[in-house]
């Protein structure tokens, strides 16, 4: 069934572009646009498309591979290749300030074939936009501003991934807008949407892991708790400065009742991420890091693997250090890159002992890209990571290269 609705997609997406053409005032639009400042919560808009003809219609994507090979603690799996993602993107101006924007994506060829974005957007006013449809939730910046080739490392931040639910989509409705003055621009995003459900308590995981969320393919017609999941969003971006984004997702998760009998207590979840990025004038260093908290009402009769605080976070450091042309490509970027995370499952101590509970890990991943344009990257990474049991014995060293592409198309 999979092959059969990738199949559809594929041949549907090359008649398209069969008869897909440039628009001129496409290309002039989206190169203001990258001059132009813009902030995370842009990000869905701020991607190159194709005009169909004369339609309304525009689409577009992106895809991403790589090679790898990793050992932990002597043991590897050897060399693997592996096709990531390949994304489409489709919008449409219906009319006059509404629009229809959509991503659809294939994870490792058609293992999972998922609407990561799928939505209604009406502007009544720059600061009141009405959103409905199947929402990224604006936790942090990188679950919206997520696409391959916007990064130069292979593999997406682990606190983003392990600790954070990335690219966490669910049917939603609410409200988004943005004011400009001289250098500054101030953003806000509010909804209310299906959420969290027991899975995060219990999973295959065996600790609190709110990613397992996720597997729940149910949570876009049926909320566990019946109580919807709010997320909100302020942003503020000076274009001498850079952007710092405050958000905050919470809600109950866990089903407390039942035919209006209520059968247990309520248990929520509280998330809270600070998000900031800049580029550092002349040498033109690009900074971006995210940190998140969140705390989880474990029942009192789970074993105490099951944390109810965690936090983690990335710090990703790019410096180009060669922009010119290069075998043709004019305007060619090489940059190294690093990046620095830390994820910590179950923050506290042992009731028994005192002593702190392990369960963490932290990771360095220095990195090399190339650039022909500003829209296909080549990525040479290399991982060093430590992660300790829950016991804090010694930790599991785990390392290796990756290297591969990620293009827009």
């Amino acid at each position: 069934m999979k092959l059969r609705i990738s199949f559809v997609v594929a041949m549907a997406f090359l008649s398209c572009g069969l008869s897909a053409q440039i628009d001129p005032s496409l290309l002039k639009r989206a190169q203001k646009d990258t001059l132009a400042q813009v902030l995370n919560m842009d990000a869905i808009y701020n991607r190159p498309v194709l005009n169909i003809n004369k339609t309304p219609i525009a689409i577009g994507g992106y895809f991403e591979a790589n090679w790898q090979k990793l050992t932990t603690e002597g043991v590897s799996e050897g060399h693997q290749f592996q096709a990531r993602r390949f994304t489409i993107f489709m919008s449409s101006a219906i009319s006059k300030r509404v629009k229809f924007l959509s991503e659809l994506e294939f994870e490792d060829g058609t293992k999972e074939i998922s609407i990561e974005f799928a939505s209604v957007d009406v502007e009544f006013h720059p600061l009141v936009n009405f959103r409905a449809g199947i929402i990224l939730n604006p936790i942090g910046a990188f679950n919206q501003n997520h696409d391959g080739p916007k990064w130069e490392f292979t593999d997406r931040p682990i606190s983003t991934t392990q600790l954070l639910p990335a690219t966490f989509s669910n049917s939603g409705v609410g409200l988004f807008g943005k004011k400009y003055h001289k250098n500054w621009m101030f953003g806000y995003e509010v909804y209310f949407s299906g959420g969290f459900d027991n899975s995060i308590i219990e999973n295959s995981e065996n600790k609190t892991f709110l990613p397992a969320a996720k597997e729940n393919p149910e949570r876009f017609e049926e909320i566990n708790s019946g109580e919807p999941l709010f997320t909100g969003k302020l942003a503020v971006r000076n274009s001498k400065i850079g952007e710092l984004g405050i958000s905050y997702m919470g809600g109950i998760y866990n089903k407390f009742q039942d035919d209006g009998i209520i059968i247990d207590d309520k248990r929520s979840v509280h998330v809270f991420a600070l998000d900031f990025n800049t580029t550092l004038p002349k040498i033109k260093t690009f900074i971006t890091t995210e940190f998140a908290w969140i705390a989880v009402d474990v029942p009192e009769t789970y074993t105490q693997q099951f944390g109810n605080k965690q936090h983690g976070g990335f710090i990703d450091i790019v410096q180009p250090i060669l922009s010119q042309t290069i075998l043709g490509w004019e305007k060619a970027v090489l940059n190294v890159a690093c990046r620095l995370e830390y994820v910590d499952w179950n923050v506290g101590t042992f009731n028994e002992t005192g002593g702190s509970i392990g369960e963490d890990l932290w990771s360095v991943m220095p990195a090399v890209s190339f650039r022909p344009t500003s829209q296909t990257v080549f990525r040479l990474n290399y991982r060093f990571q430590k992660q300790r049991d829950i016991f804090g014995n010694p930790p599991a060293i785990t390392d290796g290269f990756n290297f591969g592409i990620s293009t827009y198309f």
